[in-house]
C-alpha cells in the first residue's frame, strides 16, 4: 500500500461513516439538536463536508464546488458562500435545514473530487508545505490528516446524535 491508497482508504471510512449517520433520516431528523446549544447531523455533515471541500480545493489550486457547481445556491443558506461553519453560533446551526439528499449529494461530489485528488498524489507531494500561516509550516500531508481526523470526529458526533434520536 503507498500514501495514496492510504489517503483513499481514511476518506473511504468518512465516507461510510457519513452516510451511516444520515442515511434514513428525514429533513427533520437532521435538524434536531440534543439542546439548544448542540449541533445537528445537517450542521455537522455540512461543516465537515465544507472543510474538506476548501482544503481540498486549497490543495489542488481549484474552485471549491460548493460554488463551482451550484451547491451554494442550492443549500440557498444564509450565509455568505465562503462559510464553512468554523465560528458559527446557535443561531447559524439551526439555519442548516437541508434534505438528506442534498447533503449526501454535496457530500458525495466532494468525497469523489477528493478520491481523485489523493489518488494522483507520490510520497513526495506529501511533503509540499501549503500553509505557512502556522509554525512549523503546514505540509500536504499533515493538512490531510487533519481533515480526515476532523470528518471522523464529525461524522462520529452525527452518528450519536443518530442514536439517541432514534432512541425516542
Amino acid at each position: 500500500m503507498n500514501s495514496a491508497d492510504l489517503l483513499a482508504d481514511a476518506f473511504g471510512r468518512v465516507y461510510e461513516a457519513v452516510h451511516s449517520a444520515v442515511e434514513g433520516l428525514t429533513t427533520d431528523e437532521l435538524a434536531v439538536r440534543l439542546d439548544s446549544g448542540a449541533n445537528s447531523i445537517a450542521w455537522l455533515v455540512w461543516h465537515l463536508t465544507r472543510i474538506q471541500d476548501d482544503h481540498i480545493a486549497d490543495a489542488a489550486g481549484t474552485e471549491q464546488l460548493w460554488t463551482a457547481e451550484g451547491w451554494y445556491d442550492r443549500f440557498g443558506l444564509p450565509f455568505p458562500p465562503a462559510a464553512t461553519g468554523y465560528g458559527h453560533r446557535s443561531k447559524d446551526v439551526a439555519a442548516v435545514r437541508v434534505a438528506p439528499e442534498l447533503l449526501t449529494g454535496y457530500y458525495d461530489a466532494v468525497h469523489e473530487r477528493t478520491i481523485a485528488y489523493v489518488r494522483g498524489l507520490s510520497d513526495a507531494d506529501l511533503d509540499r508545505v501549503v500553509d505557512e500561516t502556522w509554525t512549523p509550516p503546514v505540509t500536504l500531508g499533515v493538512r490531510l490528516v487533519s481533515v480526515i481526523s476532523d470528518d471522523l470526529q464529525h461524522a462520529g458526533q452525527a452518528a450519536f446524535i443518530r442514536g439517541a434520536i432514534r432512541r425516542r
